[in-house]
C-alpha cells in the first residue's frame, strides 16, 4: 500500500485512510485558508500536523470515522476544514460487533528451503537467544542493592574482561515481594514473571537472590515452576551467607564459574521459528496507524510467514479494535478468551474510579490522538493479518507458534515484563513522539512514525517509517526493511538503545492487589 504517491509540493497536504472516513490526517501543518488536498476541502483553522481535519460536515452525535471505523462521537456540529479533536469529539463505549469467522486468513508460509535464518545462541532446552547474559534474579525488593551491586562488578568493574560473547551481567529487581498474600492473583503475576525471566533464552545462566525471610520465597518459585538448581541455575539469600559484602563476593564467584563454563559458546545458524517477537508502541501520534504500526505488522506477518512468533500486547490499547482481532481467531474459545480479558478490564477500571479512556495519553493527544478507540485502531495494525491462535495472560509462557495476543496494561515497562516473561526474545517499539527505552535482556529496536521525530531524536531511533507519510514508500517496503533489520539484530547487530546501556531500570512485573 502506498498514501497518494506523488512529487514535491503536489502531495496533498491531508491523507484520506478510507473512502468511509469523514476525517484526513494532516501530513504537516496545515495554515487557515490552505487546502487540504482532500474533497475540495480548505482548512478553516489550524490544523498541526498528525492531527484531523474535517472533509464533510459531522453533525452533533454524529460518529467520526477514521480507518472505515468509529473513533468518537461530535460533542457540537464540526464544519468541513474544521479541526477535529478534543473540543468538539466525545469518547463513547466500544459498541463493535465481535463474531468469530471460519474463514480465517490461512498462513502463506514460505517454503521450507526458502526461509530465513539468524544467528543465536542454542540452549539446552531448544530455546535460542539472540543475547548472551547472566541474570540476577532479586525475589524481594530486600535483595535489590544486592543484585545492583553484583551485576556493577561485572559490566562497570571490569569482571567481563576475557569474556567476550557474554553481553552482560543483568540485575533484574523491583518493589514488591513481602507483604503480599500467597494466594492472590498479584503473587502469581510476580512469581509467573521471576520464573518466566528465569527460563527466558536470552540468558545463559541465572543466580536468584533473596533476603531469606521474605514472603516470596525462591524455594516455592522452584517448587511450582520446574526450576532445578544447575551450573547455571542457582540460589542463595543474604541471611543465610551473613550479610551483603559476603553475598556479593559468593556471587560473583558463582558468576565467573558460570562465565568460565560459557567461555567458547558461540552464535549458530538458527530457523526463524525460534524468534519470539514482542510488538510494542509507546508515545504514539496521528502518524503511528499510517506508517511505522501497519509497517511493523507487515514484519510481523512476514516473520510468522518464515515459521517465527510475534506476540501484540496492552489490552487496554486495543479496546474498540478487539474485533479486528476476534475474527482472526482459529476457534471459538481463543476469541472468547480476548473478550473476557477486556470484560475483565472493564471491571477492574470502574473499581478503581477509572476508564479505558483515560489512555490515550497527554502526548498521544499532542500527537494528534483523540480517543482511546482511535489509538486502538492505529495500535492494533502492529498484529499483521495473520490468524490469531492463542491469547495468554500476564507473563505466561507462549508455548504457539505464529500470531499471538498477551493480556497487559498498557504502560509500556509492565506490557514488555510480561512479554519478555512469556518468552520473547526481540522487540520491536513503534513512537511517535520519541522513545529512550530498553528492555534488558532482550535487544529493543526503536522505529519512528514520522521523519521529524526521527531527525531530532537520530541517535535514539533505529528505524524510520516517515517516508510513508509523504507517499515516498509503501507500508510493504518499510516493513521488509524492519524485517531485515530484525534479522540483524538478532544475529547480534547492537541497537541504539543498547549502546547507551539502557534496560536496567525498565523489569516492571505488574503490581496488582493489596500490600498489607
Amino acid at each position: 500500500m502506498k498514501i497518494d504517491v506523488q512529487a514535491g509540493s503536489n502531495i496533498p497536504a491531508a491523507i484520506l485512510l478510507n473512502s468511509l472516513d469523514n476525517v484526513a490526517v494532516a501530513r504537516r501543518e496545515i495554515a487557515i485558508g490552505e487546502a487540504s488536498g482532500v474533497n475540495g476541502i480548505v482548512a478553516e483553522a489550524v490544523i498541526p500536523r498528525g492531527h484531523k481535519i474535517a472533509i464533510r460536515a459531522i453533525a452533533k452525535g454524529e460518529a467520526a470515522t477514521k480507518y472505515g471505523q468509529t473513533i468518537g462521537i461530535a460533542s457540537c456540529d464540526i464544519a468541513p476544514g474544521d479541526h477535529v479533536h478534543l473540543q468538539n469529539i466525545a469518547m463513547q463505549d466500544s459498541d463493535v460487533t465481535h463474531h468469530f469467522s471460519s474463514h480465517v486468513p490461512v498462513i502463506d508460509f514460505v517454503p521450507d528451503a526458502e526461509r530465513r535464518t539468524f544467528e543465536g545462541y542454542l540452549r539446552p532446552d531448544g530455546q535460542v537467544g539472540t543475547r548472551n547474559n547472566i541474570g540476577i534474579i532479586s525475589s524481594v525488593n530486600c535483595s535489590a542493592t544486592v543484585s545492583h551491586a553484583i551485576a556493577d562488578h561485572f559490566n562497570r568493574g571490569g569482571g567481563l574482561k576475557g569474556y567476550d560473547n557474554i553481553d552482560g551481567v543483568v540485575a533484574l529487581t523491583h518493589g514488591q515481594g513481602c507483604a503480599i498474600g500467597t494466594g492472590t492473583e498479584g503473587y502469581e503475576y510476580l512469581v509467573r514473571t521471576l520464573s518466566g525471566y528465569a527460563r527466558n533464552p536470552n540468558f545463559a545462566g541465572i543466580l536468584m537472590i533473596g533476603l531469606g525471610c521474605e514472603v516470596n520465597q525462591i524455594s516455592l518459585i522452584q517448587e511450582k515452576y520446574g526450576l532445578e538448581e544447575s551450573q547455571f541455575l542457582r540460589t542463595m539469600t543474604i541471611q543465610q551467607l551473613g550479610g551483603t559484602r559476603k553475598t556479593v563476593e559468593v556471587a560473583s564467584a558463582i558468576i565467573v564459574e558460570m562465565l568460565d563454563a560459557l567461555k567458547g559458546q558461540e552464535r549458530t545458524t538458527q530457523p526463524l521459528s525460534k524468534l519470539k517477537l514482542a510488538l510494542q508502541c509507546g508515545g504514539s501520534d496521528g502518524y503511528s496507524g499510517i506508517s511505522a504500526n501497519p509497517a511493523l505488522g507487515h514484519a510481523s506477518d512476514l516473520l510468522v510467514r518464515h515459521g517465527g512468533t510475534a506476540v501484540l500486547s496492552e489490552t487496554p490499547e486495543i479496546y474498540g479494535a478487539e474485533h479486528l482481532l476476534t475474527m482472526r481467531a482459529v476457534k471459538p474459545e481463543v476469541a472468547q478468551k480476548l473478550m473476557d480479558r477486556i470484560e475483565w478490564w472493564g471491571e477492574y477500571t470502574s473499581r478503581h474510579g477509572a476508564e479505558l479512556n483515560n489512555n490515550p495519553s497527554h502526548g498521544n493527544k499532542a500527537g494528534g490522538l483523540t480517543t482511546i478507540l482511535e489509538k486502538s485502531l492505529g495500535a492494533v495494525a502492529k498484529g499483521g493479518s495473520m490468524p490469531m491462535q492463542a491469547v495468554y495472560e500476564y507473563a505466561e509462557i507462549i508455548d504457539e507458534t505464529g500470531f499471538v495476543f498477551m493480556d497487559t496494561p498498557g504502560y509500556d515497562p509492565v506490557a514488555v515484563t510480561g512479554q519478555i516473561a512469556g518468552g520473547c526474545n526481540m522487540l520491536i517499539f513503534t513512537t511517535g513522539r520519541g522513545s529512550v527505552s530498553g528492555f534488558k535482556p532482550v535487544p529493543t529496536i526503536k522505529v519512528a512514525t514520522n521523519t521529524e521525530m526521527f531527525d531530532h531524536m537520530s541517535e535514539d531511533m533505529d528505524v524510520n517509517c516517515g517516508a510513508i507519510v509523504n507517499g515516498r514508500e509503501s507500508i510493504e517496503e518499510a516493513g521488509e526493511r524492519i524485517f531485515e533489520t530484525l534479522i540483524a539484530v538478532a544475529s547480534g547487530q547492537r541497537t541504539l538503545s543498547e549502546i547507551y546501556d539502557y534496560g536496567n531500570n525498565e523489569f516492571v512485573p505488574w503490581q496488582l492487589g493489596a500490600i498489607t
